[in-house]
Order: C-alpha cells, then structure tokens, then sequence
C-alpha cells in the first residue's frame, strides 16, 4: 500500500462542492492518519446543500463545513507550502495551486471531476449528479489512499 501523505489540501473554484465532499470522505477513510483540509479558489458560496445531502448518504457530515478561500487558509496562518499533497478537482484550482506551489516543494494532482452544478432539473435528477461526483471522488481516494 502506498504510503500516506502527512497532510493534504483539496481544492475546487469555491469550496461547496467537490473539495468539502473530499475532504469528508477523506477524514471518514482515514481519521487522524493525515491533516486534512479544502479550500476555493474563491469563497463566495455556501456550502451546498446537494453536497450534503449526498455525502450524507454515506455517512459523510458536511452542514458543519466553512466554506473558505485559499486567501483564508492564509490569514488563519495555514501556508499553502506546509501541505505535503494538493489534490485540485477543477482547472480554476489546478492553476491557482500550481501558482501558490510554484516556489516550493509541495505536489499538486489534478483529478478531473464533474462539476455538478447545474445538471439537471428535478431534485432526484440533481441529487443523482451530485452522486456522481461524490462516487468519483471517493473511487479516486480508494484508488489513490487505500483504507487499511
């Protein structure tokens, strides 16, 4: 089994979506065995609430989640470079990690991930997309950071 990273960021465009349900289901896999933490590249959106109806149905908690910035992660003192691994689940966020990263030794992936917003027009339609992405993420974490 591949080693753990000591600490990872994910990251998406605004931190309600795909980065908080990586996040949760990262800390469900794997507890107190690696920080864990998620930001945006912007921060001015709630958490979303398809979000956490579907990690709710794996057991993931998201209503607590506080929807931040990478800017924020900086003001509360939390330095991008003190990261061991950054997962980017968006193009937005790729480019803004590789430029945050570009003066230090922390890696950045990209894993390509549907962004569910937007797709489709009844709430079981919605909901089904955000599972989606939610089993997209968590088929990447098992792949990537298999449980013990």
């Amino acid at each position: 089994m591949a080693e753990l990273p000591a600490s990872i960021l994910f990251c998406c465009d605004h931190n309600a979506v795909r980065s908080p349900m990586a996040e949760g289901m990262m800390k469900k896999l794997h507890g107190a065995r690696v920080f864990v933490q998620s930001a945006g590249v912007k921060h001015d959106m709630d958490v979303d609430p398809f979000a956490v109806a579907a990690c709710a149905e794996i057991g993931v908690e998201l209503t607590a989640h506080k929807v931040r910035s990478f800017e924020d992660l900086a003001m509360g003192g939390d330095q991008i470079d003190s990261y061991e691994l950054i997962v980017a689940l968006s193009p937005a966020a790729q480019r803004a990690a590789l430029d945050q990263t570009r003066w230090f030794a922390t890696e950045v992936r990209y894993w390509p991930t549907l962004d569910p917003t937007g797709i489709g027009q009844t709430r079981e339609q919605k909901l089904d997309a955000y599972r989606q992405t939610r089993d997209q993420i968590l088929a990447n974490l098992r792949k990537e950071f298999p449980a013990f």
